[in-house]
């Protein structure tokens, strides 16, 4: 599998989310609490766009009249028909036996590990004697 370099870390804060461009796929990285995740920017029910969707919770009840709200902030909303999907898998709500979102892995590295790149700057060993600046070459 391809790697590909979709933005700086620092560009999404917790809790936010940032619409990318990766060899010619629209998706969605989110932040939640510094993990990041990334899903297609696509709703798989009619193509609604995931990164105009509202962030939401998980919603359970286990009888009428109680409920219990969690995850805040970790499900995304679609903005045409309110699919809710799982961030942090691509699981929908609504059908979870069928329906996903295309769901991407993300792993953050450090720019050093990603590019060396091919300029090597030349160095020389210096010191100094009775305050002459000595090279060695």
């Amino acid at each position: 599998m391809a790697r590909h370099v979709a933005a700086a870390a620092s560009e999404i804060a917790p809790g936010g989310r940032k619409l990318v461009e990766v060899a010619g796929r629209a998706i969605v990285v989110f932040n939640l609490a510094g993990d990041f995740f990334a899903l297609a920017n696509r709703c798989p029910h009619q193509a609604g766009e995931l990164a105009k969707g509202a962030l939401c919770g998980l919603v359970k009840s286990t009888e009428p009249g109680v409920y219990e709200y969690s995850r805040r902030g970790e499900m995304i909303r679609c903005p045409w028909h309110s699919w809710e999907f799982d961030i942090r898998t691509g699981q929908s709500w609504c059908d979870p036996q069928r329906i996903r979102a295309r769901r991407y892995d993300v792993k953050v590295a450090r720019g050093s590990e990603l590019v060396e790149g091919p300029y090597v700057a030349e160095s020389f060993k210096v010191a100094v004697e009775n305050d002459y600046l000595v090279i060695e070459i």
